[in-house]
């Protein structure tokens, strides 16, 4: 944990930096933060590519933090918890309950003291004493002095601290966090944020000791405690359908707990965000609504000309569609906020005001609505500047607060101030998805679809699975769909592909094939398999064994999934999410799953998976694939899987993209030999071609690795043009690893790139994708700016 003995010491810098370091050492990392705060985790996910998570001894209870804590950090190699307020500072009144020391003694995490030292020297040794013997159930184990000046000082300091210093933390305004009137700008609000997190990490990670962090984090005794699941909170689903539930999202709706999501989804709900400053229309399907928290206000005009989808929100609301707004939510179904005009949906009118209302409540429900029964009582928070006229509240309102009435419920509506974490309230969630399993569809208002011609690769697939992006880059289109490295191919792999063919007139050897890639990865040739690229591999795998539960890790590549489900199996899918930037958690792998499939770096997410998480997916009775067909296009592959030796563990590679050659077959498959075995006896012999040997060999080489190398470099100056062009528009996309970027450009614009002469692959064949997103091969500047423009 990553506390400080009073508020503005520099916490959230501090943690949120070492969070960035880590995953930039190859840590995987759970960020969470102690209080109801919103704002920090999203700091925490962008330093970690996974979901930051609170914990909260008055909104989920005490019983629920290790739970939450464990499922939080499933799949990470460490926890890291930024503090609220000063070490033992809670709720007021009830002796530090729901403090910083509270989760740490609940938790048994070891504390590291954030100090801000830029007005003080040997005073740093008795407070960090005091707060280290203060509470002898929390322990104190280091400090990081902060806001560090001279070296003289840092020295006088370091002499009278008696707990070790784990690191000095030099001044560097550049790297200050803007403030909002709730606390720090969201960092979905403020432009560059990933970039301003990536540049904090190796600003801390140069001046902290986290190999001493990392070791002091591993003292932390096990839990005994079941990690918490939102299925077992809100029991089975009744039926098998699942209704739409719409979340507002985008930089006006960005507060809510990543827990709600899960718990709808357990549930039986599909969760589709929505933006309302993009979107003009809810969500196709949608029977429920959710409106969180957020910042409305600093939108207000952008959120008042977006008519029609006011005109949705509203007619929804009063045609009976289960809605739950909390904070912005409220405000933004009001009548107005600071004069502009909202959805109208609740008789109120809703203006800023200089007064903070702060407070950590336990409300009442004065009757039976949409979420609550009558006498329950739950814990929340509110933190708002705003006010609403003529009052807080209707004829009904959704809570009893201090006495005092708040807020507007009916039996399928519940808006108020007041924030509520579902983890700690699960049966909130159970009530609200049996209401949307019942609702009604809500209308969408038509939009007419811009003009373009008929194109058949925007149209349904017959079989998604087996759509390439080869079928989209044709009729003269600028291709941006083929992962294919673009450039012309060395001279030595031209000269090996011609001489191959004075080698046609006799049956092909793959022996010198095998002896290359064998060289080249230092395995033992039987350990080795030279295939007619990856795609053999996969049809291989998939005929092997009469697989019980094969799993595929989705979105990726999808030949692996066809090819189990063309030998007759029934596949498992585990998917990746959007919300955490599709990293992958090695414990959603159900434990009875004896083949599992999963790609490093992905197609099309570009995610590169830690290995040691791959790694943990090996086990007895297990035969594990890792498919890095595009590893060779990251510069130095930090986390391939081809050199090491685990029993199950196989790795198929693919020759084709780095090196331009498509038409020529060739690929390969790494591991452990006993399965390498059974894949060889079931290879149909001479399956791999003259030309595809001598390209494995030309490849393979020495020679090739510096050119191998230079294009991995190439390929990611590339990308971070492309990337930047894509921040520059205001478009979403997913960091990548890989020659390709996944990006959210909106439904539709795929075909519309395609009418200006840009060809896109679109992503909707991936399971887990939906029509907005779209994979773009990465390319050279100039080319890459003709895209840029069409997208303008």
């Amino acid at each position: 944990m990553i506390a400080a003995p009073m508020t503005g010491q520099g916490k959230t810098t501090v943690a949120t930096g070492l969070m960035a370091a880590l995953r930039g050492a190859g840590h995987a990392v759970s960020g969470h933060k102690v209080g109801p705060d919103y704002i920090d985790p999203g700091y925490h996910a962008l330093a970690t590519g996974r979901p930051g998570r609170n914990l909260d001894p008055h909104l989920v209870g005490e019983d629920r933090i290790a739970p939450l804590l464990l499922h939080g950090a499933r799949g990470a190699d460490v926890a890291a918890v930024e503090g609220v307020m000063g070490l033992h500072d809670g709720r007021i009144g009830a002796d530090g309950f729901a403090s910083s020391a509270h989760v740490a003694a609940l938790t048994r995490t070891p504390v590291v003291l954030v100090v801000d030292v830029s007005r003080m020297s040997r005073s740093v040794g008795a407070l960090v004493a005091g707060m280290a013997a203060y509470d002898p159930a929390v322990e104190v184990v280091g400090v990081i002095l902060n806001q560090a000046g001279s070296e003289r000082n840092v020295a006088e300091i370091t002499r009278s601290t008696r707990l070790p210093v784990l690191g000095v933390v030099r001044r560097d305004e550049r790297l200050a966090t803007p403030s909002r009137h709730l606390g720090l700008v969201p960092a979905a609000e403020r432009a560059e944020s990933a970039r301003a997190v990536e540049r904090l990490g190796e600003h801390i990670g140069r001046q902290v000791d986290l190999a001493a962090l990392l070791d002091l984090a591993r003292s932390a005794p096990a839990l005994d405690a079941r990690p918490w699941d939102p299925a077992r909170e809100v029991g089975p689903s009744p039926t098998a359908e699942r209704p739409v539930v719409a979340v507002a999202g985008g930089r006006a709706f960005t507060f809510r707990y990543t827990e709600t999501e899960e718990l709808l989804t357990a549930a039986g709900c599909e969760v589709v965000g929505f933006d309302p400053l993009e979107d003009t229309g809810l969500p196709s399907g949608t029977r429920g609504l959710y409106l969180g928290g957020g910042f409305p206000e600093v939108y207000a005009g952008r959120l008042a000309a977006n008519r029609r989808l006011l005109a949705d929100l509203r007619d929804a609301v009063r045609g009976g569609v289960p809605t739950v707004a909390e904070c912005a939510g409220l405000l933004y179904l009001s009548e107005s906020l600071d004069g502009e005009a909202m959805a109208g949906a609740l008789p109120a009118r809703a203006r800023m005001t200089k007064r903070l209302t702060l407070r950590y409540p336990e409300a009442v429900s004065p009757r039976d609505t949409l979420l609550t029964r009558a006498g329950e009582r739950v814990t929340g928070h509110e933190f708002h500047r705003t006010r609403l006229a003529p009052g807080a509240c209707g004829d009904r309102p959704a809570w009893e607060v201090d006495g005092a009435p708040e807020g507007f419920a009916s039996l399928t509506m519940h808006a108020s101030y007041l924030h509520v974490h579902w983890a700690g309230q699960p049966r909130l969630a159970a009530r609200f998805a049996d209401a949307v399993r019942a609702a009604p569809v809500a209308a969408s208002s038509p939009t007419p679809a811009p003009p373009r011609r008929p194109d058949p690769t925007t149209d349904e697939v017959s079989d998604p699975l087996r759509h390439h992006g080869d079928v989209e880059a044709r009729d003269g289109l600028l291709d941006f769909a083929v992962n294919v490295y673009a450039g012309a191919r060395p001279a030595w792999l031209d000269r090996a592909l011609r001489e191959s063919l004075e080698r046609s007139a006799v049956y092909p050897d793959p022996e010198p094939a095998r002896a290359a890639i064998a060289r080249r990865h230092d395995r033992r040739p039987d350990e080795v398999l030279p295939t007619a690229g990856a795609a053999e591999a996969f049809t291989l795998i998939a005929r092997l064994r009469p697989w019980r539960r094969p799993v595929v890790v989705h979105p990726q590549f999808t030949e692996p999934h066809a090819a189990l489900e063309q030998a007759g199996h029934t596949v498992t899918s585990v998917l990746c999410a959007a919300e955490d930037g599709f990293a992958f958690d090695p414990g959603s792998v159900p434990d009875d799953a004896d083949l599992v499939v999963v790609g490093n770096p992905t197609n099309p997410t570009g995610v590169l998976h830690p290995a040691a998480a791959l790694r943990r997916l090996c086990r007895p009775g297990r035969v594990v694939v890792v498919d890095e067909a595009f590893m060779d296009a990251v510069p130095g592959e930090p986390e391939t899987l081809t050199g090491q030796r685990v029993a199950g563990l196989v790795v198929v590679r693919s020759l084709t993209k780095h090196w331009s050659i498509p038409g020529i077959r060739a690929g390969y498959v790494v591991g452990d030999g006993a399965v390498l075995g059974e894949l060889g006896r079931a290879q149909t012999p001479w399956s791999v071609s003259a030309p595809a040997i001598a390209a494995t060999v030309a490849c393979v080489s020495d020679e090739a690795h510096a050119e191998g190398l230079r294009r991995a470099k190439e390929l990611e100056d590339w990308r971070g043009f492309l990337e930047a062009g894509l921040r520059e528009a205001g478009l979403g996309f997913v960091p990548s690893r890989a020659p390709f970027v996944l990006v959210r450009v909106g439904e539709g614009v795929h075909a519309l790139l395609r009418d200006r002469g840009v060809a896109v692959r679109r992503a909707d064949t991936f399971p887990g994708l939906d029509p907005s997103w779209v994979r773009v091969a990465v390319r050279p500047p100039d080319t890459t700016r003709r895209l840029l423009t069409a997208l303008a």
